[in-house]
């Protein structure tokens, strides 16, 4: 009898611990065909900050390990103040779509429902274990910029489709017929997808001794193309534990994992949902060639530092892109530039041109620039937020790279960046002339990219204007419809 009292008595008290974590839970119906579900967690009202994760138990593509890689991390989120909504996901069955459709639904359902399970829709994450974590790399790569999540937890993910080297299993229940496929195969190993500024934050746990999902072709290459970009990541590789600990208390390294990840958590730089939204679109200059983990040290990153609390400054500078939709790259074409007005921004501070000054470009400059310039503000003036438009000029080109012209930048570009400004009630920063690089430390050897010191006083200067801000001046078009108004 006394044996049994004991157990009783851990279950009672497990009981009231998850009572006291956990506010609310309920399952929704995630699928026309009710295969799929999402199972929420909310953490009590007092706990509550806002985050969100969406869970995606392994198991090969062919079943689903729901409890230590799904419902039984509920206590330790909630716990934290984060709601958990564990995914019921359907197989594939070679037809990758099925559980990608099922993963994107349940993002979108987290987003819609932010108000009402009081969540900060800027705060969503996703997390995955082994094929679950192919998924969960899957959406944060391949997804629309409305349900990509602002974070990931990769624990031992799958992220390779080559057999050779990941999961034979998940591949071919993924890819089915296009199991050896290249194509497919490359678009779907993830490390491949990742994608500079805009792969949200990533957490890779694993262990050296798994012989399930070989870490090195897997999630330390994931965390590889993650730096290699400048995206902000951490891996995390434990001595030992196989493949499979889940949250599963009897794994060595469990409590020592659970620190990490909590510490990882609570220092996401994630934005309220109140905040001014401040985009960067730009080339190279903006993008942060030269710099290194150009997601902290390049101007945009640079500039929400200066700014302070209350702004969320992102980076949508693509390197070597034109504003000319005949230049070599035009950046209306990027994934970028959807991605901005996806984000609808408050502010838009735009800086391109630079590459439109090279030899092969100048022919279309008079006939193309301003009205390639003009589909681009149309786009962002017809946003919900009606952004406040920032038009900079080049930075100085000190050297004739790539055949880019500092003649061509001030007698061509920088007169109809000022014109359009001008036209459209925009703001106009001379970035031309305030930039200055008298002790040649602000540029780097090519002459055309700032150094560390170079995007740090770019920051200042934009930082500058936009505290120094007049009221929103009155567009020239508009100005002429209102007189056209008063006589009549």
């Amino acid at each position: 009898m006394r044996r049994l009292i004991l157990p009783l008595l851990c279950c009672t008290m497990a009981v009231s611990a998850w009572a006291q974590s956990t506010a609310r839970k309920f399952t929704l119906s995630n699928s026309s065909d009710g295969e799929s579900t999402l199972t929420v967690y909310l953490p009590s009202q007092d706990k509550a900050n806002g985050m969100a994760v969406l869970d995606c138990p392994g198991g090969g593509y062919s079943h689903l390990a729901m409890d230590h890689e799904g419902h039984d991390w509920a206590e330790y989120y909630n716990q934290q103040g984060i709601a958990l909504a564990v995914l019921k996901y359907r197989m594939p069955k070679g037809d990758r779509n099925i559980p990608l459709s099922d993963a994107y639904h349940a993002m979108k359902v987290l987003r819609d429902s932010a108000v009402v399970w009081n969540l900060n829709p800027h705060a969503i994450g996703i997390q995955g274990f082994s094929a679950g974590g192919h998924l969960a790399s899957s959406v944060s790569t391949h997804a629309a910029f409305e349900v990509r999540p602002d974070f990931s937890i990769l624990f031992y993910p799958v992220v390779s489709m080559d057999q050779r080297e990941s999961h034979r299993g998940s591949c071919t229940n993924f890819l089915g017929e296009g199991v050896n496929d290249k194509k497919l195969i490359d678009e779907w190993s993830n490390h491949k997808a990742v994608r500079r500024h805009l792969t949200p934050p990533a957490i890779i746990i694993t262990a050296n001794d798994d012989r399930t999902v070989p870490p090195v072709t897997n999630g330390i290459a994931y965390y590889s193309a993650m730096r290699r970009n400048g995206n902000d990541c951490a891996l995390y590789v434990y001595p030992t534990g196989g493949h499979g600990f889940g949250i599963r208390s009897t794994w060595k390294h469990h409590k020592q994992m659970l620190t990490d990840l909590s510490t990882w958590l609570s220092e996401l730089n994630l934005p309220q949902p109140d905040d001014k939204k401040i985009a960067c679109i730009g080339n190279s200059i903006t993008d942060g060639h030269g710099i290194d983990m150009c997601d902290l040290y390049g101007y945009p990153a640079l500039l929400e530092q200066r700014l302070g609390k209350g702004y969320d400054v992102r980076n949508f500078g693509v390197s070597a892109r034109t504003m000319l939709n005949k230049g070599d790259h035009p950046y209306m074409n990027e994934l970028a530039w959807r991605d901005c007005l996806a984000w609808q921004p408050d502010v838009a501070i735009i800086k391109l041109g630079t590459n439109d000054s090279k030899v092969d470009h100048r022919p279309f400059l008079d006939t193309d620039f301003r009205k390639d310039m003009q589909q681009m503000l149309d786009s962002l003036h017809a946003l919900p937020t009606h952004p406040r438009i920032f038009l900079c000029s080049p930075i100085p080109a000190y050297k004739d790279s790539w055949t880019i012209s500092d003649s061509v930048i001030v007698g061509k570009i920088i007169p109809m960046v000022k014109e359009m400004a001008e036209q459209n009630g925009c703001d106009f920063i001379d970035l031309h002339s305030l930039f200055s690089n008298t002790d040649g430390s602000m540029m780097q050897s090519d002459g055309i990219h700032p150094s560390q010191k170079g995007v740090e006083q770019m920051a200042q200067i934009i930082d500058n204007a936009l505290r120094n801000a007049p009221a929103a001046k009155p567009t020239a078009k508009t100005t002429k419809k209102t007189k056209k108004k008063g006589k009549n």
